[in-house]
């Protein structure tokens, strides 16, 4: 086997295998069952995404898809962080309700 065919072959595995993982991920973006476990499928999505194309760029000796990949981490990287915020008020603002609702329920 010469080096080329090598590198076709584990380029060609490589890229199964990556949407393999990219389907599981799918699959746990769709069930949940919290938000947690939705950003969390998310950013695996979204690390897949960026090494399916790397992965790609090497197959196909086209390195224009490594800046594909180098925007998309920056941008995942982004959606990631605004989601943990947006989780993380949301939780603030139920514990706030909960103690809000406890302190009319004992004035009750």
């Amino acid at each position: 086997m010469t080096g080329a065919a090598f590198l076709a072959f584990a380029a060609q595995l490589s890229l199964f295998l990556i949407l393999i993982g990219l389907a599981v991920a799918f699959v746990r973006l769709a069930k949940g069952p919290s938000l947690a476990d939705r950003v969390v499928a998310l950013d695996m999505m979204t690390v897949t995404i960026i090494s399916f194309c790397g992965v790609y760029a090497v197959f196909m000796d086209e390195p224009s898809f490594l800046d594909v990949a180098i925007v998309l981490a920056l941008v995942g990287f982004l959606a990631t962080v605004a989601l943990a915020r947006y989780a993380e008020r949301r939780m603030e603002l139920d514990e706030t309700q909960a103690k809000h609702a406890m302190k009319e329920e004992g004035q009750q």
